[in-house]
């Protein structure tokens, strides 16, 4: 029955990353709560799994014209100088802390979202009024 969940698992998460998102918001949560897998241990696979994905969605949103490209060389120069030092402390962190500091940064990134679709849905009505 392990292998169903891993199926649908990496098809949830091969879906979310696909639009862009990230699978990792997937990944982990179901991967530690499902699978009972160590928060730093569905991080690991979580790196593993983001090589493929990502080469695979950023061809597609590259042949479709949806990069920005303005400031990019900016951003991937400066995420890599904050990779090293972030990589050294999650290492050495509690893997508790890790866990409810993803928990805490996925509630706010749901909280964001609700919040700019209630915005949107918000804006869509009082147009539809006029």
């Amino acid at each position: 029955m392990n292998w169903l969940w891993y199926i649908l698992i990496g098809l949830a998460a091969g879906i979310v990353s696909g639009m862009g998102i990230g699978g990792g918001a997937v990944l982990i949560p179901a991967l530690t709560i499902l699978l009972s897998v160590g928060q730093r241990e569905a991080q690991h696979i979580n790196l593993l799994f983001f090589i493929p994905t990502a080469i695979f969605a950023l061809r597609t949103h590259v042949k479709e014209g949806n990069i920005e490209k303005k400031g990019l060389l900016k951003l991937a120069l400066f995420g890599v100088m904050g990779v090293v030092p972030a990589a050294l402390i999650a290492v050495r962190m509690d893997a508790n802390w890790l866990r409810k500091g993803f928990a805490v940064f996925l509630l706010c990134m749901a909280v964001y979202e609700l919040v700019k679709g209630y915005k949107k849905w918000k804006q869509g009505k009082k147009n539809n009024l006029t």
